[in-house]
């Protein structure tokens, strides 16, 4: 059966699955768990108030309400048949006057669990207490008591699993409020928050889904295009000593390769991270002034120890698993794409010596065909300039590529490889637990523990949800959390990851796995390239000179005894300035770039001329000293130097170029053979020119020649050639007029 027949089998599975279930929703069932009655009596939440008794109190909803309630700990995070729910959190007085004693109280949603993951948003995005979160269950509330500006109360609360009336498998809506209710049974809510139980009978056995996890390994970068020789090495110079908290105990990154080790994820590698790691386990240098041009300004670093500890971790870590290497630094593809095309041949081989740094350095396998854009929005534009780098396959947000006949209609959740035509296959990931994931990683919103409860809660409703929109039928999901994804961000995925495996939703898969047998699919249609992405994008104006420093140092090269080392160590820093990491920091982005063109500038102003303003030639043969100064780290070689005279009848060159060379910080003085036939002043013009080519370098400078003491013989035969010159001229202008 060929891949377009699997298709086309699966979606005829699928809608007949789905046909099915809308038929049964509309039928009575016997063996569906009814909650009690008073559990689920109907219920008038809204604003305003009600005397007297109902089955569903009226509430005066006040928003924002004075009191702000956060839920710290659900324990389990996923319940099963019997047992209790214990809920713990804290109550605060967020208004200026005194809030007088009160009650908290538990309310599942319903009717039953929520159907749609945009249910769960909806939920999530809910404010006033109304009549969806349903009544309160019943004598599980606790009192509170009254509360002066800022002060907070702990609570803890403990309810039987059967009466929260939860009927099957699924994310049901948890909201607990706080309350007062007087005399005559009207009701004011005074504080609201919402959570979601997850339920997992021991009866259920729904279809799980296949889930892969990709685990990035990436950060901004931090080494500079600057080397500093020593007489037996070279050591990188590094714009901040950052990554030696990152790599060392209790570091983000650090933290990050400790915690997916044993754990069933893809890891996706920066291989210029791997690199910087390597420099500074080797010895590296700490640029006092980030983004300066000399190498000496820079203090020795002290983080090798824990970048060879890291390294060490990281090659643990990885060992067995699926590894991806991304192009080197991770470059910017989507602002690639529309920036300058000449760029496309230095990222071709940066991502060749990608994949080595990191088999090497890790000892591993690693795929090095993978391309991960921005947010993961693909357009023509992108998919084009990835086939053009030899990036087969694409990491693509589910919102822009998708098969060519969707599951049903609106969509499942169904990740998976997606073939594109000429050569790519895009693997979906799932775009709303991408964005939960990236939310949670700005700043500090995920270091709480309520923070923390929430993004767990959703993960495990967000996924439960999904597989209860096909039950039954064996779909893909792949979760890409955002490149530099928080520590905290991390144990709460992989806390939610194990949740769902242990309770048999969730089934962990290979990449490898995910991306067999792509369906046909294409680019989905969308309004432009997201705005958000696009005003984040690299500017072209930097795109435009990260290709003339480019340019700049093919010409450097051409002067340096070793080309090798400093053109290795400038082009790896033109790679980061175009990396993706830079997105949301403009200002650094750019003043990186500066920083690799300074150095390049400075490189090129250290091989110069020292000027001079008079130099004296006695007698008719004589050596004129023009003083090369080499300000490079290395030897100089590659160059020739041109003396031209202004009036080559009184003076002239006795040779057309000669060559230079100087060892490494040290000025030359070269001496030009000249010739003289006549006293008197002459000007001349030196400069310097690479051998390779003939290309000028740097400026001419400009002197004067002050000849003297040319013997008699000398002048009149100067002067001898000189009447010739005329006569044959005048000769040849008679001869013109006659004819």
């Amino acid at each position: 059966m060929t891949a377009v027949e699997r298709g086309a089998h699966r979606r005829a599975v699928v809608v007949t699955v789905a046909v099915l279930a809308a038929i049964a929703s509309l039928l009575p069932s016997a063996v569906a768990r009814t909650p009690p009655p008073s559990a689920r009596a109907p219920s008038a939440h809204g604003p305003g108030t009600a005397p007297g008794r109902s089955a569903g109190p009226r509430s005066v909803s006040r928003v924002p309400y004075p009191t702000s309630v956060e839920l710290e700990s659900l324990n389990p995070s996923v319940v099963r048949e019997g047992g209790e729910l214990k809920i713990s959190g804290t109550v605060t007085n967020t208004s200026g006057r005194r809030v007088g004693a009160t009650r908290l109280e538990v309310r599942i949603g319903g009717p039953g669990a929520i159907d749609t993951r945009s249910g769960l948003a909806a939920v999530a995005g809910r404010t006033a207490l109304g009549r969806a979160d349903g009544p309160p269950v019943p004598g599980r509330n606790a009192a509170v008591a009254a509360l002066a500006p800022g002060a907070a109360h702990r609570f803890r609360l403990t309810v039987p699993v059967p009466d929260l009336g939860l009927d099957g498998p699924g994310a049901f809506a948890l909201t607990v409020d706080v309350a007062r209710r007087d005399g005559s049974g009207t009701v004011t809510v005074l504080g609201v928050t919402r959570g979601y139980v997850c339920a997992y009978p021991d009866g259920a056995d729904l279809e799980p889904l296949h889930t892969t996890v990709l685990w990035p390994i990436t950060d901004v970068p931090h080494m500079e295009a600057l080397t500093q020789r020593t007489r037996d090495r070279v050591l990188p110079v590094f714009r901040d000593d950052a990554l030696k908290a990152a790599f060392g105990p209790g570091g983000r990154l650090r933290r990050l390769v400790e915690m997916g080790q044993d754990q069933p994820v893809t890891w996706v590698i920066d291989p210029d991270l791997v690199a910087q790691a390597q420099a500074m386990a080797e010895g590296y240098r700490v640029a006092r002034t980030p983004g300066g041009a000399d190498p000496q300004d820079a203090t020795d670093g002290e983080g090798g120890d824990v970048a060879a500890d890291w390294l060490a971790a990281l090659r643990r870590a990885v060992h067995g698993r699926d590894v991806i290497a991304l192009p080197y630094a991770d470059p910017d593809l989507a602002s690639l794409a529309r920036g300058d095309a000449s760029l496309a041949g230095l990222l071709r081989r940066w991502s060749r010596v990608g994949r080595t740094v990191v088999d090497r350095a890790l000892d591993t396998h690693a795929r090095a065909d993978v391309a991960w854009p921005a947010g993961g929005a693909v357009d023509g534009a992108i998919a084009a300039y990835t086939r053009r780098l030899g990036l087969g396959t694409v990491l693509a947000s589910g919102g822009t590529v998708g098969p060519s006949a969707a599951l049903v209609a609106g969509g499942a959740t169904d990740d998976g490889a997606v073939s594109l035509g000429d050569g790519t296959t895009a693997l979906t990931f799932d775009t709303t637990l991408a964005a939960l994931l990236s939310q949670g990683s700005r700043g500090r919103s995920a270091a709480g523990a309520p923070a923390r409860l929430r993004l767990r809660q959703r993960l495990l409703a967000e996924t439960l949800t999904a597989v209860r929109e096909l039950p039954y039928v064996r779909r893909d999901l792949v979760v890409a959390p955002p490149r530099r994804m928080s520590v905290a961000v991390a144990g709460v995925l992989l806390g939610a990851l194990a949740d769902g495996q242990k309770a048999g939703w969730l089934a962990p898969a290979r990449f490898e796995v995910a991306l067999r047998e792509p369906e046909p699919g294409e680019l989905r249609s969308f309004e432009g390239y997201p705005a958000a992405l696009r005003a984040s994008e690299l500017p072209p104006a930097r795109l435009a000179a990260v290709a003339r420093d480019r340019r700049r140092l093919r010409a450097l090269a051409k002067v340096l005894s070793d080309a090798r080392a400093t053109a290795a160590s400038v082009r790896a820093a033109m790679a980061r300035s175009l990396s993706t990491a830079w997105r949301g920091d403009a200002e650094a982005a750019g003043a990186y770039q500066r920083g690799v063109a300074r150095y390049l500038s400075a490189s090129m102003a250290s091989v110069r001329l020292v000027p001079k303003s008079t130099v004296v030639v006695a007698g008719g043969s004589a050596t004129i000293p023009v003083t090369v100064d080499n300000g490079l780290q290395q030897d100089l070689t590659g160059v020739e130097l041109r003396v031209l005279s202004s009036r080559p009848e009184r003076l002239s060159t006795v040779e057309r170029s000669v060559e230079v060379r100087a060892s490494r910080a040290v000025s030359r003085t070269v001496r030009v053979r000249v010739s003289a036939y006549a006293n008197g002043p002459v000007r001349l013009t030196a400069r310097l020119y690479t051998t390779s080519d003939g290309e000028p370098w740097g400026e001419p400078m400009t002197f004067t020649a002050q000849v003297r003491s040319v013997p008699s013989g000398a002048i009149a035969f100067v002067g001898g050639g000189v009447l010739l010159i005329m006569l044959a001229a005048a000769v040849r202008l008679r001869r013109t007029r006659r004819a």
